[in-house]
């Protein structure tokens, strides 16, 4: 089912409650300076991921477990309607997405163009047709602030934010100023599609081992 969430930000029973935490090992500058991508890309590999969005560095750790298995389950769903006879690539992180030489990011999952795919080449993947990421208590309001303001303003057809807490999805369009919440299944229709090339239910995509 979906639910508009405009009725219920000022709810305390409201779908959509963001955590009130104050203390995250993210979204802070580690210096004034501004940084650009050629700064980012040339940082050594300290096994954390290095992203900068309108000049502001945020490094984060390591994924959890729990996020790992769960984009690898978006990832499978996705494979099919990815295949090889298919307009559209599936990637995952790592991977260096910038539009601009004050940002540089690092979806989770992305699917882009064939033809941008076919390059190889980070920096010709600029048409996200989609983008998932799972939130986690380090990343949850970077990647609901920060990440998905750059996603909208770069026009991301589609963006799910994807909630392991609440076991729902966020999906949010270019010009939204609120996100849809859906509890029972997300669906994808690239383009003008009437129907959704991929449907995946939350209960096995939230699903215990």
């Amino acid at each position: 089912m979906t639910h508009p969430i405009i009725p219920r930000l000022h709810s305390a029973r409201g779908l959509l409650r963001l955590p009130l935490r104050r203390a995250y090992p993210v979204v802070m500058p580690l210096s004034s300076r501004a940084w650009t991508a050629d700064m980012v890309r040339a940082l050594p590999d300290d096994g954390q991921r290095h992203e900068v969005v309108h000049g502001e560095l945020v490094v984060t750790p390591a994924p959890r477990a729990l996020h790992q298995l769960i984009v690898s389950r978006l990832g499978d769903a996705l494979s099919v309607a990815c295949g090889a006879s298919s307009a559209y690539v599936k990637f995952t992180s790592p991977a260096d997405i910038s539009w601009g030489s004050d940002s540089l990011v690092q979806p989770d999952l992305f699917v882009v163009p064939r033809a941008e795919a076919a390059t190889l080449d980070w920096t010709r993947m600029r048409t996200l047709v989609l983008v998932a990421e799972v939130l986690s208590p380090a990343t949850a309001r970077y990647d609901r602030e920060q990440k998905r303001r750059l996603y909208q303003e770069q026009g991301v057809a589609s963006i799910w934010l994807v909630d392991t807490e609440r076991r729902q999805v966020e999906v949010w369009t270019p010009g939204a100023r609120f996100p849809m919440i859906e509890t029972e299944r997300i669906e994808w229709r690239p383009g003008a599609s009437a129907e959704p090339l991929v449907v995946i239910a939350l209960a096995e995509l939230f699903a215990a081992l």
